[in-house]
């Protein structure tokens, strides 16, 4: 991964503490998402957007680690 450009973004149905155990071994620090904590929701889909872990958020995390890198502009973030 040391040669991968852009941000690097994990995410878990589990709590941010478990992708947090290997963040060290990344090159550059990532962005977590994870799920802390449990029985908010009946289906699984509904328990990854109360914890924003579902598709819609992990694009927005890419986003804004981009933004962090200075590669995006904070209106764009806004923007999107």
């Amino acid at each position: 991964m040391a040669g991968a450009e852009g941000p690097f973004i994990v995410a878990t149905d589990y709590i941010k503490a478990l992708p947090a155990t290997v963040a060290v071994h990344f090159p550059r620090p990532p962005v977590l998402l994870g799920c802390d904590g449990f029985g908010r929701s009946e289906t699984r889909e509904a328990l990854r957007d109360f914890f924003e872990v579902d598709a819609k958020n992990i694009a927005y995390a890419a986003l804004w680690g981009l933004h962090l890198e200075g590669k995006l502009a904070a209106a764009a973030l806004v923007a999107a």
